[in-house]
C-alpha cells in the first residue's frame, strides 16, 4: 500500500506507475483518493476547530459557576452538548472516509523498481543469467509420473478417492527422496545464518489482507468455513503476520528467517490441475525465506536471497536460469521479483520453481510493522524468497539425475538425508 502523503504529491508518478502494469481502469481511483482525502482532512480541520471551541468552552464553564454565573455556565453547557453533537456525527463521517481511502489504496498498485522491465504478462519476462550447463542426454527422460510410478512412488488413484484431482500420495524412495530435499534446504539456510522457524498453517483475515491483493486471495486460498481463518499458500504469510502491529528494535534488523510448510492454493485461473503429474497441485510442501531490514538494504538482500536459491539448486547438480519479471508480471504489492527456473532435459526448457520479492513497505504498511531508531519511526521493508518448493523441485531432481537404466542418481547434498545411499535403483 502506497503512502497517502506520497500519493497526495506525486499523483503522477503514481498514474505512470499504473501505466507501466497495463491497469488503465484503475487510473481514475487516484483521482478518486486525492478528492476523498482532501475531504478527510477538511472534515478533520473542522473537527479541531470545535474541540478547541469545546475545550474553551468546558475550562469557563467552572469559572462561571464559581463567579455564580449559572445562566452563563448552563448556556455553556448546552453550546458544548451541541458540539459534541456535531463532532460525533464529523467523526463518523471522517471514518467512514477513512475507510474508503484505504479499501481504494489496497487495490492501487505499488510503485514498482526503476529497472524493472516494462511487458504485459510472463511472456516478456527478461533472463537474467544462466548457471550450470542444461544438458540433454543421448537416452530418453520419462516423463515424470511414469518416473515416480517405476519406484512405485506415487498413487494419485488413491489420492482422487481421498481428496479429488490435484493431490498426490507419495510412497517409498520416492518419498523420502522429497522430505530429504526439505530437510537439506532447512540445514542449507541454517547454515547461510538464518533463524528456522514452523509457523501457524492458518491465518486470520486481517493477516490475509496485509500480506496480499484481494485478487489473489480469491484466486489462492482456501476458507476455513463458519471462521475467520484462511489455509495458508506459503508461509510468507504467517511469517511476515507475524510481526503484525509490532515496533522493532532498529538494531534487531536485519532479520532474516527460513520457514516451512505445506502450502495449500486453489489454483483458479491457473493452466489447469494436472492429471497425471504433480507439476501444478492444490497442496505441496515449502522452504521459504523471509527477511525484514531497513529499506536502504532491501536490495542488497533481494540479489542475496536469489542467489542463495540459485546456489541450492546448483548443489543439487540442477542446471538454474533466473528471469526478472516484468512490469504487468507482478502482483500489486511487489517493487520488483525475479523467477528461478530449472532445467528440464525432457522439456528441453527451463521451468518456474522459485520465485524471490521485494516489497518495499507494502506489507509493513498494511500491518503496522514499524522500527524505530536514531532518524525515528518508520516501516521496515519485507522480502521474500522460495528456497524449495516440492513437488516441483522434485521433478527437476529426478529428470536432472535420471540413468539410462532407469535409476536415479542421488547428488551428494542429499546422501547423508538418505541414509549414505547413493542411487536409487
Amino acid at each position: 500500500m502506497i503512502d497517502i502523503k506520497f500519493l497526495r504529491e506525486n499523483s503522477d508518478i503514481v498514474k505512470e506507475n499504473i501505466k507501466k502494469k497495463f491497469q488503465d481502469e484503475k487510473l481514475e481511483l487516484v483521482d478518486k483518493v486525492i478528492e476523498l482525502d482532501k475531504k478527510t482532512r477538511e472534515l478533520k480541520a473542522d473537527g479541531d476547530n470545535l474541540r478547541m471551541m469545546r475545550k474553551k468552552l468546558s475550562d469557563e464553564i467552572g469559572q462561571l459557576f464559581k463567579e455564580k454565573k449559572v445562566d452563563l455556565a448552563n448556556q455553556n453547557k448546552e453550546k458544548v452538548k451541541e458540539l459534541n453533537e456535531k463532532l460525533t456525527i464529523m467523526e463518523q463521517q471522517e471514518e467512514e472516509l477513512n475507510k474508503e481511502i484505504r479499501k481504494i489504496m489496497l487495490v492501487i498498485p505499488n510503485i514498482i523498481d526503476p529497472s524493472v522491465p516494462i511487458g504485459h504478462d510472463d511472456s516478456e519476462n527478461v533472463e537474467m543469467e544462466r548457471f550450470g550447463e542444461p544438458v540433454v542426454p543421448n537416452y530418453e527422460i520419462p516423463y515424470h509420473a511414469d518416473i515416480l510410478e517405476s519406484f512405485s512412488g506415487i498413487d494419485k488413484d488413491a489420492s482422487g478417492r481421498t481428496s479429488g484431482n490435484g493431490f498426490y500420495f507419495l510412497i517409498g524412495d520416492m518419498a523420502r527422496l522429497h522430505s530429504a530435499m526439505l530437510s537439506y534446504a532447512r540445514d542449507f539456510m541454517i547454515n547461510k545464518g538464518f533463524t528456522y522457524c514452523i509457523p501457524p498453517f492458518m491465518i486470520r483475515s486481517d493477516v490475509v489482507n496485509g500480506v496480499m491483493s484481494f485478487s489473489e486471495m480469491e484466486n489462492m486460498m482456501y476458507k476455513i468455513e463458519g471462521e475467520d481463518l484462511y489455509l495458508i499458500g506459503t508461509s510468507e504469510h504467517s511469517m511476515i503476520g507475524r510481526f503484525k502491529d509490532q515496533l522493532i528494535k532498529e538494531e534487531n534488523l536485519p532479520i532474516t528467517l527460513t520457514s516451512y510448510s505445506p502450502c495449500f492454493r486453489k489454483e483458479v485461473g491457473a493452466h489447469g490441475i494436472e492429471e497425471r503429474g504433480v507439476y501444478r497441485v492444490h497442496q505441496f510442501e515449502k522452504q521459504e525465506m523471509v527477511v525484514l531490514c531497513k529499506p536502504e538494504d532491501s536490495m542488497k538482500w533481494y540479489k542475496k536471497m536469489y542467489e542463495f536459491t540459485v546456489e541450492f539448486f546448483r548443489s543439487l547438480d540442477i542446471p538454474v536460469r533466473t528471469l526478472e519479471c516484468c512490469s504487468g508480471d507482478l502482483a500489486d504489492l511487489k517493487v520488483k521479483s525475479c523467477d528461478v527456473e530449472a532445467w528440464s532435459p525432457r522439456q528441453q526448457k527451463y521451468f518456474e520453481v522459485g520465485s524471490c520479492s521485494t516489497l518495499g513497505d507494502a506489507q509493513a504498511r498494511r500491518l503496522g510493522i514499524r522500527t524505530k531508531g536514531e532518524k525515528g519511526t518508520y516501516f521496515v521493508h519485507t522480502l521474500n524468497n522460495t528456497v524449495l518448493a516440492t513437488p516441483r523441485a522434485l521433478i527437476a531432481l529426478l529428470e536432472n539425475n535420471y540413468q539410462e537404466d532407469g535409476s536415479i542418481k542421488v547428488p551428494k547434498a542429499l546422501q547423508p538425508y538418505m541414509g549414505g545411499i547413493e542411487v536409487i535403483k
